[in-house]
């Protein structure tokens, strides 16, 4: 839902519609990974967000497209792409509590 929204509307405000639309998809990502044990629920949400915004980059049968071939819509092409990979790839920062010893 995220990538199809933000890809209609990142061409609103140039540059920042797009600087926007890309903070979001950020926001989902990273809180994704903070919020979950595990990389799967960041993958499956980095999936559905590219996954929209390539289907939405894609000319339509009548010849109009959503993302436009400039500036602004090739950073919407490669941002959430470049997004996904940083958040996924990030190494694991939550910290596993040490065994409580039985020495007290």
């Amino acid at each position: 839902m995220i990538g199809v929204i933000t890809t209609f509307t990142h061409r609103q405000l140039p540059p920042w519609g797009v600087l926007a639309g890309l903070l979001i998809i950020a926001a989902l990502l990273v809180g994704a990974r903070l919020a979950f044990e595990g990389r799967l629920p960041a993958v499956a949400a980095a999936l559905g967000v590219v996954g929209a915004v390539l289907l939405l980059s894609l000319q339509s049968t009548g010849g109009s497209v959503l993302v436009a071939d400039d500036p602004i819509g090739m950073v919407w092409a490669i941002g959430p792409a470049l997004i996904a990979v940083v958040a996924i790839a990030w190494p694991e920062t939550r910290r596993r509590p040490e065994a409580a010893s039985d020495s007290e």
